[in-house]
Formats: structure tokens, C-alpha cells, sequence
């Protein structure tokens, strides 16, 4: 059972629904499917909601992508949680459009959102789920995190954004290990069943 849950994106209308922010989109799913809504809180530069019952708290840092550490290392300092008891969701563009990868810790894989946590802690011994969004041709990487999804990505997308609410619903049950054993994929993900690469651009 993880204590708190980071969604990583970047803050802003402009960002919504771009590749960057699929942390952002898996977390607003998880917080309508339990009926509870965000809030915005200052004093941890974030908005924040709990899941009931559990009072897992669901994070999204509003402080940009590259300084996504300051306000979690914050409410892990505030709470004394160790790095371990949280979980942390982001884009990949190392895996295809639709894949799911869960990693217990490790390097930033030239993600700035997570080097930013990773310096601000001083631990990569946390969980993380990655999630695919596909690679760009080469000098276009601003160009395509930043950039939203197509018409023909947008089913794979929900596919695979449905698909992370259960995977993320089973490592808060029974385990990483387990999650990852069923929902890591290559190309295909498993249907939902019925039960940066980058830094952030400067400020405008």
C-alpha cells in the first residue's frame, strides 16, 4: 500500500492532454473513479487529494516538470514517509505508444521530472510506472511530449490510461512484483478488464 501516489506533467491549460502529462491524466482518472475531486495546495506547491478509506494521497506537483523533487520531497519530509512508500507515474519515450513498465527504483533515464526527484531525495529507491508514449524523429523531442495525441493515438491512449488504473489498483494490493508480471507489454497491452524525457520549456 503506497502512502502517496505522483503523477508527473506540467502545470497549465497549454500542457493539458499533451504527451508529457499522461502521469497528470492517470491520476484524474484514479481520483473520478474513487469520487473525489483536487484541491490546490499552496504550502506544497501541488493539488492533492486523498482515496478514501486508504487516505492514500494523490499527488500533482504544480511546480513544472524539472522541479516536479521540491514539492514532493516536502510532503515526504512533512509526513516522514520514506522514498519507498511512494509510488510515481510518468511518460517514457523509450516505450512504444501504449506500453506500461514498472521499475521498484532506479536512474532518471534522462526523464528531468524524475532527476529533479531524485536529487531532491537523494534516493532512487522508489517505485515508478512508466508509462509509453513513443519516440520522435530526431530533433523534434520538444516538439512531441509537448505535442498532443492524434485522433488515430487516442484509443490506444485510453487503452493504455485505463489499463495503468488497474495496474496501479493491483501493486497497491499485492505488490509491485505482481503488478508488474501482469501488465508488463511490448507492443500490445492487455485490454482493461471488466472488474521526459525532456525539461520543461521556460515560463511564458
Amino acid at each position: 500500500m503506497f502512502n502517496l501516489i505522483v503523477g508527473l506533467g506540467n502545470p497549465g491549460r497549454q500542457y493539458e492532454d499533451t504527451r508529457h502529462n499522461v502521469g497528470f491524466m492517470v491520476l484524474d482518472r484514479m481520483a473520478a473513479a474513487a469520487g473525489v475531486t483536487f484541491q490546490s495546495v499552496p504550502k506544497w506547491q501541488s493539488h492533492m487529494t486523498k482515496l478514501p478509506g486508504s487516505g492514500t494521497i494523490l499527488l500533482k506537483p504544480q511546480t513544472f516538470m524539472n522541479l516536479s523533487g521540491r514539492a514532493i520531497q516536502q510532503i515526504l519530509s512533512f509526513h516522514k514517509w520514506p522514498p519507498s512508500e511512494m509510488l510515481v507515474i510518468y511518460d517514457d519515450v523509450a516505450l512504444p505508444l501504449g506500453s506500461l513498465r514498472f521499475r521498484e527504483k532506479g536512474s532518471a533515464g534522462g526523464h528531468n521530472g524524475i532527476k529533479s526527484i531524485l536529487q531532491h531525495l537523494g534516493n532512487d529507491e522508489f517505485p515508478r510506472l512508466k508509462l509509453g508514449i513513443g519516440g520522435s524523429q530526431p530533433g523534434e523531442m520538444v516538439g512531441h511530449v509537448l505535442g498532443k495525441f492524434s485522433p488515430d493515438e487516442k484509443p490506444v491512449l485510453e487503452n493504455m490510461l485505463a489499463t495503468a488504473l488497474e495496474a496501479v489498483q493491483l501493486s497497491r494490493s499485492q505488490g509491485i512484483a505482481a503488478a508488474a508480471n501482469r501488465y508488463h507489454t511490448r507492443n500490445n497491452p492487455p485490454p482493461p478488464s471488466d472488474e521526459s524525457q525532456i525539461s520543461r520549456p521556460d515560463r511564458p
